[in-house]
C-alpha cells in the first residue's frame, strides 16, 4: 500500500467587494493535479443573512482551458455565462462549464439560501482540446448504496461501485463523487489502478487506508492501489472522492487562466480587459461592479507546473 500524501487547506478570499473566505487545498506548492482535477475549493458551512451577507457573489470573470463543476451540500447558487446559460446549482445536482478558448460567467447564492456549503473544482483540459467551443452540462445523479451497508454515494462524473457512468463528458478519464458513510462504517472499495485518487473531508472522523484526516484534507493516493478503505467515526461522514489517469501535460496556471506558456496567459489577460470576443459579456448580473478585473502579473515569467507542482497565482 503507498504512502498517503495528505494536503492541508489555507484559507483565501473567493470573489469581489463581499469575499467569501474558501479552504483551498489545488493547485499546492507540492501538488497541482489529482488525475485533471487541477483546482479544490471546499467552504462553509456558512449562514446567509439578507442582502446575500455572508453568501456568494462573484461578478463576471473569465476563465481559459478548464471545466469548472459546480456542487454544493447546502444552498443554492445561480449561474450566469456568456454562452447564454443560467441555471440552479442546488444540493446534489452537478454543473459543469466548458470554458474552451474562452468563457466567463458570474456566481451568486440565491434569495433561497440560508446556509452555503459546498466545493468548487476545476478539471484542467488537454492540449488538443482546450480551444474547443464553451459548453455547459447540468446532471442529477441517483444515490447508489455502497459495499456492505456502509451508506451512498452519488457519482456526478465517471463511475465508482458498480454505478453506471455518469452521463457527462470529460475530456479525460475522471472520478467525481460524494460519499455518505454511516457511523462506525468500513467501506472497502474496488478502484482503478491506473487512477491516482483524492479525498476531501467535510464531516466527521475518517481514516483512508488507515491513516487519519483532519477536517478540510485532501488524501491522495498514488495509481497503483485497487482498493481504497475508509473508516468513519463515530458519527456520520460526508466526503468527496476525486480520482483520474495522471495529468502528465505541463502548464501554466494563473488567477483564472490555464495555458501553456507566459506570453499566452498576457494574451488572455489583455483580451479580458479590453472586452474582447474571446470572452465576451454574462448578461443579466447586477452587482457592485459589472466584472472582476485581472490582477497585476507578476515582475517575472510565470513557470509551467506539472503534477508534482510548481509556483502558481491564485484566481479571482
Amino acid at each position: 500500500m503507498s504512502e498517503i500524501q495528505i494536503l492541508s487547506a489555507r484559507e483565501v478570499p473567493l470573489g469581489g467587494v463581499r469575499a467569501l473566505n474558501v479552504r483551498r487545498t489545488i493547485p499546492h506548492r507540492d501538488r497541482s493535479f489529482v488525475g485533471a482535477w487541477c483546482f479544490c475549493d471546499h467552504y462553509g458551512p456558512t449562514p446567509v443573512k439578507a442582502g446575500n451577507e455572508g453568501g456568494m457573489d462573484v461578478p463576471p470573470h473569465p476563465h481559459t482551458g478548464l471545466q469548472t463543476v459546480s456542487w454544493l451540500f447546502e444552498g443554492e447558487i445561480e449561474h450566469r455565462d456568456t454562452g447564454g446559460v443560467i441555471a440552479k446549482v442546488r444540493p446534489g445536482e452537478m454543473n459543469l462549464m466548458s470554458a474552451g478558448a474562452g468563457i466567463a460567467h458570474s456566481e451568486v447564492s440565491t434569495a433561497a439560501t440560508s446556509i452555503l456549503h459546498g466545493v468548487q473544482l476545476w478539471v484542467v483540459l488537454p492540449d488538443a482540446d482546450r480551444h474547443g467551443e464553451r459548453g455547459f452540462q447540468h446532471h442529477v445523479p441517483e444515490p447508489a448504496p455502497l459495499p456492505g451497508a456502509a451508506g451512498t454515494a452519488l457519482v456526478f462524473v465517471g463511475s465508482l461501485a458498480g454505478v453506471d457512468a455518469a452521463p457527462v463528458h470529460s475530456f479525460t478519464p475522471l472520478l467525481g463523487a460524494q460519499l455518505d458513510l454511516v457511523p462506525g462504517a468500513t467501506c472497502v472499495l474496488e478502484i482503478d489502478p491506473s487512477f491516482e485518487y483524492g479525498i476531501l473531508l467535510d464531516r466527521g472522523e475518517l481514516s483512508v487506508n488507515g491513516t487519519a484526516l483532519a477536517y478540510a484534507d485532501l488524501a491522495c493516493l498514488e495509481p497503483g492501489e485497487r482498493t481504497l478503505t475508509l473508516t468513519a467515526g463515530p458519527g456520520p461522514v460526508r466526503l468527496i472522492l476525486l480520482g483520474g489517469e495522471p495529468f502528465t501535460e505541463e502548464i501554466v496556471m494563473w488567477w483564472n487562466f490555464v495555458g501553456r506558456t507566459h506570453d499566452e496567459i498576457v494574451a488572455f489577460r489583455e483580451e479580458w480587459q479590453a472586452h474582447g470576443d474571446r470572452f465576451g459579456e454574462v448578461p443579466g448580473y447586477v452587482g457592485t461592479t459589472d466584472r472582476i478585473p485581472a490582477p497585476q502579473l507578476p515582475n517575472v515569467r510565470l513557470k509551467t507546473r506539472n503534477r508534482r507542482g510548481s509556483s502558481y497565482g491564485e484566481r479571482r
